[in-house]
């Protein structure tokens, strides 16, 4: 089971990049972006395709980041300039891009198991650092019997993670990230002030899937391939690490919700891998239980709050009662 946990918390930490990616469009900007799938499919593509190629894994990584910023930036600008509702402009970009996707890659597979990958050489410096053997020491002594082969995925991509969380944070306070904000609030009144909104909505789009490219990348790294299908249902997941996490940590500033949003996807993966391990669970069943975990998301925040509400009442016509009794 330990084993089980922090392969979850390890991957937990990757998606938690692109559930800040989902968290920017859906949450900042009041975008439903279903390009998502898409790209980060592309992320993980373009770094493929050119680590085979022979490009340094961060520079594949960068380049990545940059197609998937791109197609964001071809959905704003289908919705702002091509007056497309931006539900629809998500999905046609999404389409579009399983062809483009298949374009880059020319099969519908690439493998990176006998290629040097971001993750490969992180291993091969981490292992003269000593940092395995005295987490694994620490471990042995406290009674476990199976331990990590290494932290070193774990512990760089939570400094990774933590430090994309700081610069977003930074971002939604400067001047163009207040915009942004503002134009998910009520841009009709941002508009009267006039801000471009067009073009920063194409700016957080952009910068929403370039996150998601991101993730995508390392996954593939992490995992050792790339397939033209590892993006289906990721908007879903994306979503349902937003809401988790809004729903344990609460929203009252950006830092917060950003921190939320990271916890929110770790537990996701948590909460799918304990799933996983009921015999009467398969693993074609994770998109149903993606759905059914994000239905009790949404539903029982709403229960908790009517519950409240019911007890609330409750007492103030007891207090009512007493009060005119006494009178």
């Amino acid at each position: 089971m330990l084993i089980a946990m922090f392969g979850a918390v390890e991957s937990g930490i990757i998606y938690a990049i692109m559930a800040l990616g989902v968290y920017l469009t859906f949450r900042i900007l009041d975008f439903p972006d279903l390009t998502v799938d898409g790209s980060f499919v592309t992320g993980g593509a373009v770094a493929a395709i050119s680590i085979i190629n022979g490009v340094p894994p961060v520079i594949a990584t960068i380049f990545a980041i940059g197609a998937g910023f791109l197609a964001g930036c071809i959905t704003g600008l289908l919705h702002t300039k091509g007056k497309i509702n931006a539900l629809l402009a998500g999905i046609l970009m999404m389409t579009a891009l399983y062809s483009i996707n298949l374009r880059i890659m020319d099969t519908p597979t690439l493998s990176l198991l006998n290629e040097t990958t971001i993750f490969t050489q992180l291993q091969t410096i981490w292992g003269n650092t000593g940092v395995d053997q005295a987490l694994n020491g620490l471990l042995t002594a406290m009674g476990a019997d199976r331990l990590p082969s290494t932290w070193a995925f774990l512990l760089v991509m939570l400094v990774i993670t933590i430090t994309i969380k700081l610069v977003t944070d930074f971002y939604l306070k400067t001047e163009i990230g207040l915009a942004l904000r503002a134009i998910g609030d009520n841009k009709r009144m941002i508009r009267s002030l006039s801000a471009n909104t067009d073009n920063l909505t194409i700016i957080g789009v952009g910068i929403s899937n370039g996150l998601v490219a991101l993730a995508g990348a390392l996954i593939a790294q992490l995992g050792g391939f790339a397939d033209v299908g590892m993006g289906i249902g990721m908007i879903v997941i994306g979503l349902a690490s937003v809401i988790i996490g809004e729903a344990l940590f609460g929203t009252k500033t950006v830092a917060r919700a950003t921190i939320a949003v990271i916890g929110g996807a770790i537990i996701y993966r948590m909460i799918v891998t304990v799933a996983l391990r009921f015999d009467f669970v398969e693993t074609g069943d994770m998109k149903l239980m993606t759905a059914l975990i994000v239905i009790a998301a949404l539903i029982t925040p709403k229960i908790v709050h009517a519950r409240k509400e019911k007890q609330r009442r409750l007492q103030k016509r007891a207090q009512l009662h007493q009060h005119a009794k006494g009178a």
